[in-house]
């Protein structure tokens, strides 16, 4: 009981992330496409076994048609193109890649053949054929050995064609855990074959088990790729614009003796400590370091906190919080406007402005424009 509702869990799961996958915005990639499909399909995958388990077949025979169906020919496949996809490599353009399909093809249609008579007794097949289809499904279990194997490490191999370190190391994270489902279920596959030894406890469990690690892994590897990407454009774009900003400005600063005296100096906008405030901001955009705090400004002003924050809040009237997060929400209302940006999430846009989280970001902005992200970008769409 506990193991069907598990796999429930898991199908429903599958289709969910398959779905966000395919629709989001955020995750839109041909490469991305192949891994929902891959996702669709170890969703089936697991349906079958449920359906086994409760006699489901006994019920709707016509079932059978879906189960016999040997989906782990196409699932490889389908990870096979993510990765080609994802890693940019030419043999992704080739068309000879749709060879790939054929054994999936093949056994298709082999077992539909054989269920229009078994499940469906559309016809008979002679029993002077027995010995035939006997030697076909047996064609048909080795060729299944056969390219589960050979793709699986056909597939590792471009892997390393990955320039980014991050990526490459999620991509192996899926690798593996296909690996975990596929090849140990090869292994007891030849076992029951040859020494009769019912292996199917172990299957369902090693298939379940890896099953939520690729959830895990495909959706926190491309949301954190999306980000890495998204990143990389942004500052790319910004540098363009000359919006760079460069943290070594503030740790320079650090070694700095101000000569400035901080009893002398007015509490006004003439004050020379918020004029250099400003400057910062203005000119070297410190506020985009999402690691900014306090120390690290009054450090580079040659000033104690306490008096960095009294003067913020009596020429603003505002804490030292809310005066940075003003300059970041400026900065995100400035790249919405831009169209060079709009093919950027807004989460990323946040985060390059300089907020920590999602939810300072959102609770910032809305405090300052009275509206969420979504609602400004719609506003001006």
């Amino acid at each position: 009981m506990i193991y069907t509702t598990l796999l429930n869990i898991a199908i429903f799961q599958g289709i969910v992330l398959g779905t966000i996958i395919l629709k989001s915005p955020l995750f839109k990639s041909k490469a991305n496409t192949y891994l929902a499909l891959a996702i669709f399909t170890l969703s089936i995958l697991l349906m079958n076994l449920v359906f086994e388990i409760v006699d489901m077949y006994s019920a709707i025979p016509y079932l059978r048609f879906i189960d016999n169906i040997e989906w782990a020919f196409i699932f490889p496949v389908f990870i096979f193109l993510f990765i080609v996809h994802q890693v940019q490599h030419p043999v992704s353009k080739l068309k000879n890649v749709r060879w790939l399909f054929l054994p999936f093809l093949l056994s298709a249609l082999l077992n539909i053949f054989y269920d229009l008579d078994d499940v469906a007794g559309l016809y008979t097949i002679p029993s002077s054929f027995n010995s035939e289809i006997e030697i076909l499904f047996d064609i048909h279990f080795y060729m299944f050995v056969a390219f589960i194997v050979g793709i699986l490490i056909y597939t590792y191999t471009f892997i390393k064609f990955s320039s980014n370190v991050q990526e490459r190391k999620w991509i192996k994270l899926i690798w593996l855990f296909v690996f975990l489902i596929l090849f140990p279920g090869v292994m007891l596959i030849f076992i029951y074959q040859f020494l009769d030894y019912d292996v199917s406890f172990y299957l369902k469990i090693v298939a379940l088990f890896a099953t939520f690690l690729i959830h895990w892994t495909s959706f926190y590897g491309i949301f954190k790729y999306r980000l890495a990407k998204d990143k990389e454009g942004i500052n790319e774009l910004l540098k363009g614009r000359g919006q760079a900003f460069d943290i070594n400005v503030l740790k320079e600063g650090k070694s700095k003796v101000k000569t400035k005296n901080e009893n002398i100096a007015s509490l006004t906008k003439e004050n020379p400590y918020f004029k250099e405030l400003e400057e910062l901001c203005k000119s070297n955009k410190i506020y985009r370091d999402n690691a900014l705090n306090r120390e690290m400004v009054a450090k580079s002003l040659g000033i104690s906190t306490g008096y960095l924050s009294q003067i913020i809040n009596e020429i603003t009237g505002e804490n030292f919080t809310t005066y940075i997060n003003k300059y970041r929400v400026e900065t995100v209302k400035e790249m919405i406007l831009n169209s060079d940006f709009k093919n950027y999430s807004l989460l990323s846009i946040g985060l390059e402005s300089g907020f920590p989280s999602k939810s300072t970001f959102y609770k910032a902005f809305k405090k300052v424009t009275g509206m969420t992200p979504n609602a400004y970008r719609n506003l001006h769409k």
